[in-house]
């Protein structure tokens, strides 16, 4: 079986771009570097290396194109750079301007293991400010011929050929050359519904000042319309600088993130990154709009050649990421980023909120606080709402409920919590009541046995929902839910009458972490109002516990993550599993690069060093149990059965009316003889 910590195991295929140093007019020389970079691609066992438009010859040649001993210069450096090929792994794509039928073509060779694949004339020719290229070459689409001999082989020739590995699944590629991105109907737009995966474009592309962000965002928008990974590479040092500068920028980019880029203006400047193509093929099963491109586009695509070849990529090594993967999906590393993402969740649940009170017409709110992260957040965006509608905070009734394990911290911080937003604070012991039903079901501790079960915590989740909505009924309220999406991920929640149900529940869409960085965007920004910040960093230092039942004689509370396990881990799972449908092995090996002992991904800077953990594989297939044994086993029951509530993430969302819809008796069996097998091979 390939090494488990082997990237290509997990559907990645690791790509390198280069800008090499450009001997213009020397074929050999610039055959003889790219020969250079080319192995050290293949020492780091890249599948595929890229390097810019024309760079056998130079870009910058002008009428030099046409000279007949430059083209054939040109021609005997692709048959040295093809033999060099012969012992490399990767798949070598090369810039060259190729002679057919009295044409010449500005062309992208396709190299591998002594083969040329095929080769892909430019379609889209730029002539106006500073490119003259219609003076020297043919448009990619009027050729006629679909096979060439070149170079010494017969290859396919065409702007619609896609390659693919067949021993890869997912590794396929097509090639567009500079201007065609810039296009407005762009080659790689037909070729991603024929099949590739990734793009690459070799590229000239002269510098000019804001043209790298121009390029980049080019770049990333159409991994994103492709649904797919581009990776793209300009001329470097060496060039012409008659009238023009060349940066050498590489960029590589996966379903509209850049996820890798090589410095500028330095010789043989180049990037070295992975494409995860199993994220892109399952993105693409479940974008409808994919399939109906690609019906829409049939006459178009029939024309397109799958060129397959062997890979042969080395699965008995251990090839570890080298590009990093978030530890927090749900949460931007970037602070900036970070602050425009809660700016637009929190005015998201607020908006919702606003909306249902409008169309139902009620003016006032039921919450139950609990001094804890859900029922916080729930009541910032249920303030903001009640702002938003010029209604009265007083409007908003604030429950606070102690049951027999609430703390005196957490009972303090609630309290505190509603004075300083302003709302109508009130509370209903439910111990009285709690002890009067666990007398009625006969239950041992209503005799002074100390057993805690489900019985005795659900008595109490749902005497506190009971209360809430008898309340709502008193006052002509709506009850605000606060449960979260990771809460109904893994089923931690009590069903019907019990925290799991309520008339709107403004968390739905948010994952525990999120909340987290929600509620300390609030403080530092005075969202919350200034009195209410010291309130909240408090409750964000709070363990996270549901407070059911007393704590141990050791002073131990009871804490929700001990039981399903790390929120950070969870939701990392629940991300993979619901966006993309990635199975345990992969999420493990993905939770391994970034949250591993080895791991090398950086800690965002709103990270606490407290909160900085770092997990071993023994602890990440415990938790990867947890998670689908829940998961898929035993809680879609509770979320066929969700309160209405707003998205909030691209990620998706849990309602069985939006996102999510799965049998309710669903087995989880396929997903534990899978983690089963992983402990076996890894020994843990």
């Amino acid at each position: 079986m390939p090494a488990f910590h082997n990237l290509y195991r997990h559907g990645f295929v690791r790509v390198a771009a280069y800008a090499p140093h450009v001997a213009p007019g020397d074929p050999a020389e610039n055959a003889a570097r790219q020969i250079t970079l080319a192995r050290k691609a293949d020492e780091s066992r890249a599948a595929l290396v890229l390097f810019p438009e024309l760079s056998l010859t130079g870009y910058a040649l002008d009428d030099l194109h046409h000279q007949a001993l430059m083209l054939r210069a040109a021609e005997q450096a692709a048959a040295s750079l093809i033999e060099a090929s012969r012992d490399l792994m990767p798949v070598i794509v090369a810039g060259a301007p190729v002679a057919v039928d009295g044409q010449l073509y500005n062309c992208a060779l396709i190299i591998h293991r002594g083969r040329l694949l095929g080769i892909v004339p430019k379609s889209y020719l730029p002539n106006y400010r500073e490119f003259y290229e219609k003076r020297w070459f043919a448009e990619g689409p009027s050729a006629v011929a679909d096979t060439v001999r070149y170079a010494g082989q017969d290859a396919a020739f065409g702007t619609k050929l896609v390659f693919a590995a067949d021993d890869l699944p997912g590794f396929s590629f097509m090639a567009e050359i500079c201007e065609d991105i810039w296009a407005v109907q762009p080659p790689s737009l037909d070729g991603a519904l024929a099949g590739a995966n990734i793009i690459v474009n070799l590229s000239a592309s002269n510098a000019l000042i804001g043209k790298a962000r121009e390029r980049e965002a080019l770049v990333r928008v159409q991994s994103q319309r492709t649904l797919g990974a581009y990776i793209f590479a300009a001329s470097g040092s060496g060039e012409s600088t008659t009238d023009l500068t060349w940066d050498g920028q590489t960029i590589a980019c996966e379903l509209g993130e850049t996820i890798a880029s090589g410095p500028r203006f330095e010789d043989n400047t180049g990037l070295v990154t992975e494409i995860d193509v199993e994220r892109i093929v399952q993105d693409r099963l479940r974008f409808s709009t994919f399939r109906d491109s690609a019906r829409n586009a049939r006459e178009r695509l029939t024309g397109w050649r799958k060129i397959g070849f062997t890979l042969a990529p080395p699965l008995d090594e251990t090839l570890t990421l080298e590009r990093a993967i978030r530890r927090f999906p749900f949460v931007p590393a970037d602070k900036e980023r970070l602050d425009e993402d809660c700016f637009e969740a929190w005015s998201i649940q607020s908006e919702a909120l606003v909306q249902r009170l409008r169309s139902s017409g009620i003016k006032r709110a039921v919450i139950g606080i609990s001094g804890g992260l859900d029922s916080t957040q729930a009541l910032i965006v249920t303030a903001r709402a009640f702002d938003r509608l010029g209604l009265p905070r007083a409007n908003i009734l604030a429950y606070t409920l102690p049951g027999f394990a609430t703390s005196e911290a957490t009972h303090e911080q609630a309290i505190a919590l509603a004075d300083a937003m302003g709302v109508t604070r009130r509370e209903i012991d439910i111990r009285p009541a709690a002890e009067r039903m666990l007398a009625d079901l006969g239950h041992p501790y209503a005799e002074g046995r100390a057993q805690y079960d489900v019985t005795f915590e659900n008595v109490q989740a749902g005497l506190r929902t009971d209360y809430l909505f008898r309340a709502a009924n008193h006052e002509g309220a709506l009850v605000i839910g606060t449960g979260d999406l990771s809460e109904a991920a893994l089923g931690w929640c009590t069903y019907g009458v019990g925290d799991h149900m309520s008339h709107y529940n403004v968390n739905a869409g948010l994952p525990k972490t999120l909340i987290q960085h929600l509620i300390a965007w609030a403080a530092r920004t005075g969202r919350a109002g200034e009195t209410a910040t010291p309130v909240l960093e408090r409750i964000l230092a709070t363990e996270i516990s549901p407070e059911l039942v007393p704590a141990g004689a050791d002073g131990a509370i009871q804490s929700t993550q001990g039981v399903i396990g790390p929120y950070p881990l969870q939701d990392f799972t629940l991300h993979y599993v619901v966006r993309y449908g990635f199975g345990p092995e992969k999420i493990a090996f993905l939770q391994d690069t970034a949250w591993g002992m080895n791991s090398r991904s950086d800690w965002p800077d709103h990270v606490a060093e407290g909160d900085r953990h770092h997990y071993t594989m023994a602890d990440i297939l415990k938790w990867l149990e947890v998670f689908h044994a829940r998961f898929f086993g035993q809680s879609q029951f509770k979320r066929s059965a969700v309160p209405n509530g707003p998205k909030l993430t691209s990620a998706g969302a849990l309602s069985p009316r939006g996102d999510w819809r799965m049998p309710s008796d669903m087995s989880a069996k396929l997903w534990h003889a899978a983690i089963a097998r992983l402990k076996d091979e890894l020994g843990e």
